[in-house]
């Protein structure tokens, strides 16, 4: 199995939890609540789950370190930022393409458990990815 096809098992396994999530509790949880049980989901698959992860930023000779936290990261490679907002607002999707970056992995799920549906709320945003998946 390629890096891809392995990075695209890893997104779907997330996918399906976080739908699961949704689906069993639906919209109105404090975003934290959402973070841990995605975690615990995603952790009984067996993949490497880890939560509130410290991403630096050097510029120009300055760096700042534990300047930003990713909600989770899941096997290295999979960035995961949750909200539970009432609509999506467009600096969440920049918020996660700048953590990409600066974490330099490819591909991240923004997943807003506020929408009224599990599709409304999640996001792939892709990082200098090309994969069979459409963007959405």
């Amino acid at each position: 199995m390629s890096r891809d096809d392995e990075l695209e098992r890893i997104a779907r396994e997330v996918v399906d939890c976080g739908y699961q999530l949704h689906r069993d509790l639906g919209p109105g949880l404090l975003e934290s609540v959402y973070e841990i049980l995605l975690w615990r989901l995603v952790e009984a698959r067996g993949l490497l789950v880890k939560r509130q992860v410290p991403i630096s930023i050097s510029y120009q000779g300055v760096v700042f370190d534990n300047a930003f936290k990713a909600d989770l990261l899941v096997e290295d490679r999979l960035l995961i930022e949750l909200k539970s907002t009432e609509r999506h607002d467009p600096v969440y999707a920049k918020q996660v393409i700048t953590y990409l970056r600066l974490m330099k992995l490819p591909l991240g799920l923004l997943i807003n458990f506020g929408m009224p549906t599990f599709k409304e709320g999640i996001r792939r945003i892709a990082n200098d990815y090309h994969s069979g998946w459409s963007q959405a």
